[in-house]
């Protein structure tokens, strides 16, 4: 199964893909889409489209996971991201590629085995599960790729049925 992790924003939204079979791991691809600050949202957004378009044109994943918004803070923040959200899954949806959601919580569950693990365990088991000389930078990316880890584990199992999917 490829799978294609998503760590969204506006301004980075971090990306990985992998494949899963019998239960091992290939890392196919990881980045991260960036916009600039000072760029008009519309044409944030309408980059985050042609970016990520591009990516699932050449990749052609089975699924795609995504992080759940997750904000106690800034409201404006959480709007934008959600905007963000709605036009990857737009783009999912035109590659007819089915979506699941996941907390921050089942991440660190599926990937570290435990649910309150600090951000440098998951990246560091993300880094280990992949085989990768280094954690993936931006940070996003790394999140990314946990994202998909997280997504590989739970999709033949029970815990897929708490993973949302649009």
């Amino acid at each position: 199964m490829k799978i294609i992790g998503i760590d969204p924003g506006y301004a980075i939204v971090g990306w990985g893909v992998v494949d899963y079979q019998r239960s091992r791991f290939t890392t196919l691809d990881y980045g991260a889409i960036t916009t600039k600050a000072g760029m008009p949202f519309e044409q944030r957004l309408l980059t985050i489209h042609q970016e990520l378009d591009s990516i699932l044109t050449i990749h052609k994943p089975d699924a795609m996971s995504m992080e759940k918004l997750f904000f106690t803070t800034n409201q404006k923040t959480a709007i934008d991201v959600a905007q963000a959200r709605g036009v990857i899954l737009l783009c999912a949806t035109q590659h007819q590629i089915p979506c699941y959601h996941y907390t921050p919580l089942q991440v660190k569950q599926s990937v570290v085995g435990y649910g309150k693990a600090v951000k440098t365990q998951v990246m560091e088991m993300t880094k280990r599960l992949l085989h990768l000389q280094a954690v993936p930078k931006p940070d996003d990316t790394a999140d990314a790729l946990a994202i998909a880890i997280c997504h590989a584990h739970s999709a033949g199992s029970r815990l897929a049925q708490y993973g949302t999917r649009y």
